[in-house]
């Protein structure tokens, strides 16, 4: 087992607002807290905390409180944080939702948390509202922040000037956040993160991602995903520091809201990394103000660190985690300058790790020196992990242990320093620009055509080294479907992070007895061509 290095820090045992908002001095309160990258408009702490308590005090008073569950399906604009934080004081959960889903995806997430209102914009309304109607949600339910006929709007609902309710639960066990993961393999699965989760994890990164309170940084990671709602919109917050939004990524517009706005920190996924490094428009902003780009959501590749650092002259960090560790775990550390780009750095405060081989038994770590140990997958315990998937117990038995270790399935090796790299995964789950595809939802939909007899699906490495979804297929005898109609059947069912990419016609899938596909041999015919 390793412990972490970094000294335990103190975790209060409060609420996420109390938390982040609690200790604001009242010299602060007009400092700004967020930018709309967009148009440049400014909110700040006071209106923030203000615009939170009016939210939470009109749900309150349309019945939602603790036990209840809101969904969010909002790309990253200001009032997010409205929502997301107004939902939490007012004691409800909160489930966040891919601004990508389809109509299906978004009701099947509504459907299995349990959520009987939906908060979104008015662009994604077409979709929530068929999620709604197939769920028998009323229209009084689904706020559209910026206003639609027949729904209620965010200035509205802050019009009516309802005060914050009082509301008592115990964050040890209260439900903060229900955002949805495939884990290692499967389906998405709610994720039940507690208040005491993600307040942990903030502290755990303010011990170890050196964010201060003069920062500004660049929020274009989706504030539904786990990173940017816990690194983003709560963490930065906690800091102090200023989030410039944006709603969607665009290599232009990103370009411009970096500059214009002077980001400091700016977080990112791999495929950000590429476009830095490589692409000509990049030199045609001044991007003299950013201190740090630190790369999460999907592994990064050291050299391509050391390209945009060099390209930006600024530090490339990466940090390690999942949904369902809130999602921190591993971070390299801003001083930390010794080490390679291509690990996942060190473990944060109050985390303990463990390496164990494909018996159980655990993968020892070197005594000294520069050695590495051997690979093992990664077990993680500390006061970061989930409390298991919502109404799903064999699950949450697969992947969390009865003593409180949570089996992530990476494979990952550790240094004598506590220095850990991921090496390979054992899970299914395909990391598509930072988001998860589950290749048994992306099988679902290929079995759905009457031309195709089979299929599997595993991520492979695009030209950049990115990994996409690609599809094994057997099809019916005497079929004529081909490749380019494989991706237009998958791209009408499913989101467009989780399109197939690329498409190989089989004989036959490789199976064991008991009808298991076996990934690794799908695998192994990949690495053989490269």
């Amino acid at each position: 087992m390793v412990s972490s290095a970094r000294p335990d820090v103190v975790i209060p045992d409060v609420p996420v607002y109390d938390y982040l908002f609690g200790e604001l001095d009242e010299s602060r309160l007009d400092e700004i807290a967020i930018i709309d990258g967009s148009n440049g408009q400014t909110t700040t702490y006071r209106q923030l905390i203000a615009h939170i308590g009016l939210f939470a005090g009109a749900l309150a008073a349309r019945g939602i409180g603790v036990g209840d569950v809101v969904g969010v399906l909002c790309p990253n604009v200001p009032a997010f944080a409205t929502v997301f934080h107004g939902i939490l004081r007012a004691g409800a959960t909160a489930t966040t939702i891919n601004s990508l889903y389809t109509p299906e995806e978004i009701a099947n997430q509504l459907s299995d948390a349990g959520a009987q209102w939906l908060v979104t914009v008015s662009p994604l309304l077409p979709g929530a509202a068929a999620a709604a109607t197939r769920l028998g949600i009323p229209n009084e339910q689904i706020i559209v922040l910026d206003g639609a006929p027949g729904h209620p709007s965010l200035a509205e609902l802050l019009g009516e000037g309802r005060l914050a309710p009082e509301v008592g639960f115990d964050p040890a066990t209260h439900l903060a956040v229900l955002p949805y993961s495939s884990g290692t393999t499967g389906r998405p699965k709610g994720v039940m993160l507690t208040h005491r989760n993600l307040v942990a994890n903030v502290a755990q990164c303010r011990d170890t991602i050196a964010l201060d309170d003069g920062d500004r940084v660049l929020a274009v990671l989706p504030f539904f995903h786990i990173y940017g709602m816990t690194v983003l919109l709560n963490f930065a917050l906690r800091q102090r520091a200023a989030l410039v939004t944006m709603p969607r990524f665009d290599l232009t517009e990103f370009l411009r809201v970096v500059s214009e706005h002077r980001a400091s920190w700016v977080f990112i996924a791999p495929p950000i990394a590429v476009a830095l490094a490589k692409h000509p428009l990049v030199d045609q902003y001044d991007l003299s103000s950013v201190k740090v780009v630190f790369s999460g959501a999907a592994p990064l590749d050291g050299a391509l660190a050391e390209l945009v650092a060099k390209r930006l002259g600024c530090i490339v960090c990466q940090g390690y985690g999942m949904t369902e560790t809130s999602p921190v775990t591993h971070a390299i550390p801003v001083e930390r300058d010794d080490l390679d780009r291509s690990t996942i750095g060190v473990l944060l405060a109050n985390t303990e790790a463990r390496l164990v081989d494909e018996s159980g038994q655990d993968v020892p770590a070197p005594a000294s020196g520069e050695e590495t140990s051997a690979p093992g997958e990664l077990l993680i315990r500390g006061p970061q992990v989930m409390a298991g998937y919502l109404n799903r117990p064999d699950a949450t038995a697969e992947m969390l242990d009865a003593d409180g270790w949570l089996h992530t399935g990476d494979v990952a090796t550790v240094t004598a320093d506590g220095v850990f790299r991921i090496v390979d995964r054992l899970k299914e789950l395909i990391k598509y620009k930072g988001y998860q595809v589950a290749p048994a939802v992306l099988e679902a939909v290929l079995l759905e055509h009457p031309s195709i007899a089979d299929a599997a699906v595993i991520g492979v490495l695009d030209a950049d080294g990115q990994e996409v979804p690609k599809a094994f297929v057997v099809l019916q005898q005497g079929a004529a479907l081909d490749a380019d109609g494989v991706m237009a059947h998958v791209a009408e069912h499913v989101a467009p992070h989780e399109k197939v990419r690329v498409v190989e016609f089989i004989a036959q899938v490789p199976k064991s007895a008991s009808g298991k596909i076996l990934r690794k041999e799908l695998r192994a015919r990949e690495s053989a061509r490269a």
